[in-house]
């Protein structure tokens, strides 16, 4: 039976599509390829759980302080690391974490408001 794998990517508007995919690139980085996006090759992991997870909310309260009806949730392979790199960055890490069976999470804002979910999944 065919189904659904995961989600396939985030498309969204832009003010400065050119000046946002630079910050992702210096704070994230993000590989931004010369059509202005970036592409993530999944790869079996003995260690981490590969998911990409889809999940409607009934309200947006989890997704403040951004103003937007979503936000992004980047799996990253170790969140400490992502973290002080953007600290060096002077990039703005929201003062909240939570650590759970599901894994750690922490949260910035990108320059145009929208949060940003890093997620370390657990260790399998």
């Amino acid at each position: 039976m065919a189904k659904v794998l995961g989600v396939g990517g985030v498309f969204f508007v832009s003010k400065n599509p050119k000046k946002l995919a630079a910050w992702y690139r210096r704070a994230l980085g993000f590989d931004i390829t010369a059509w202005g996006g970036a592409t993530f090759d999944w790869k079996e992991s003995k260690t981490h759980q590969r998911t990409t997870v889809w999940s409607p909310f009934a309200s947006g309260d989890y997704f403040k302080p951004s103003k937007a009806p979503f936000m992004i949730n980047l799996l990253v392979d170790d969140l400490e690391g992502v973290l002080a790199n953007l600290k060096k960055k002077r990039i703005k890490i929201e003062p909240k974490r939570d650590d759970s069976e599901f894994g750690k999470f922490a949260w910035v804002m990108d320059p145009e408001g929208r949060k940003i979910e890093l997620w370390e999944p657990p260790k399998k």
